[in-house]
């Protein structure tokens, strides 16, 4: 069995995790892939699949998988073959004697039990919870506060990257021509779209503060909660468009000419998803997109039009009533 030294930080972790699951996640809307949110995917041991992407769940791998594995929490248990990678992200994972992987074993956070016999054709990369955040943190306070609170950042991490998985596939499922549209605006007018997004949220929290400050005489209550339903669906639809805007060019620099709605916005939910594990650069990240989705989504209208403050040219409007009759002719002389 070939086991190699863990890389020196949590850096090349997220860049392995990054690089094996971005193009997994954009072949999941390309080919023979399971997919699943908390449920169970058995692969019998005379069954064959090209991909398994699953999100806190039950993985179980008899069979062969002709490419990757790649889960977010749950459990997985491998026993026959995987012919790349097997990329586990908070979960329990188990490789048993007879399993085959034939390149790289990625587990950061969670349990990985790796029995004798098994092989790994690449590198083990295993990172438990607290050595996560000894890479990040070491002595001190900072280290104290660190150790007992990054778990609890981390779970709720992955619980808010699950419900963003839920609201993608809700938004892209149901509104895949909208969401290209705005993604569109996001490359071609980002200057004008970021300031949009900004101004707006400087006004949405000005008028929040004042509904907060009306809902003491109750006045304001029901104008609070309108604001709040209004920014979730502003929110959610920039965010999804601003995701596809991210999977669509990643898409495009694996000669990716074309990819749907759905594939796009879940690559891109990867690829933000790992950045924003990365302290400080992953919060300044989530609001440059939540300026950039709130932006696009107020310009385009929630995807409807290319942008709302694009003035029509007006033409002129022809002459009301019947024509005039014609001159009369002069009679010849």
């Amino acid at each position: 069995m070939r086991n190699r030294t863990p890389f020196a930080s949590v850096l090349p972790a997220a860049l392995v995790v990054f690089a094996l699951a971005a193009p997994l996640s954009l072949g999941a809307a390309q080919s023979d892939t399971r997919f699943a949110f908390k449920e169970e995917i058995f692969v019998g041991p005379s069954q064959v699949q090209d991909n398994v992407v699953s999100f806190g769940g039950t993985v179980t791998v008899e069979g062969k998988i002709r490419k990757a594995v790649f889960a977010i929490g749950g459990t997985v248990t491998i026993s026959g073959e995987v012919g790349e990678s097997v990329v586990v992200i908070g979960g329990r994972v188990r490789i048993l004697p007879t399993a085959v992987v034939g390149d790289d074993l990625v587990v950061l956070g969670g349990t990985l039990v790796k029995e004798t016999g098994c092989s790994v054709g690449g590198d083990t990369v295993y990172f438990k919870t607290k050595e996560l955040s000894d890479k990040f943190f070491k002595g001190g306070l900072l280290g104290f506060l660190s150790a007992s609170l990054l778990p609890v950042i981390l779970i709720v991490k992955f619980v808010i990257l699950f419900i963003w998985a839920l609201v993608v596939f809700v938004v892209a499922m149901l509104f895949p021509r909208q969401v290209k549209l705005a993604s569109d605006q996001v490359r071609s007018s980002f200057g004008s779209v970021f300031a949009t997004g900004l101004l707006a949220l400087v006004a949405f929290t000005v008028f929040i503060v004042i509904a907060a400050v009306l809902s003491i005489v109750l006045i304001g209550i029901p104008i609070l909660v309108a604001l709040a339903f209004a920014g979730m669906m502003i929110k959610a639809f920039g965010r999804v468009a601003v995701l596809f805007f991210f999977g669509e060019s990643l898409a495009r620099a694996f000669n990716r000419r074309s990819v749907s709605a759905l594939g796009g916005a879940m690559l891109g939910l990867l690829v933000v998803g790992v950045l924003t594990f990365v302290p400080i650069i992953g919060w300044l990240f989530t609001g440059v997109i939540d300026i950039v989705g709130w932006g696009v989504t107020i310009r385009t209208k929630f995807g409807t039009t290319e942008s709302a403050f694009r003035r029509t040219p007006r033409t002129a409007a022809p002459p009301a009533g019947p024509p005039p009759p014609p001159a009369p002719v002069p009679p010849r002389t």
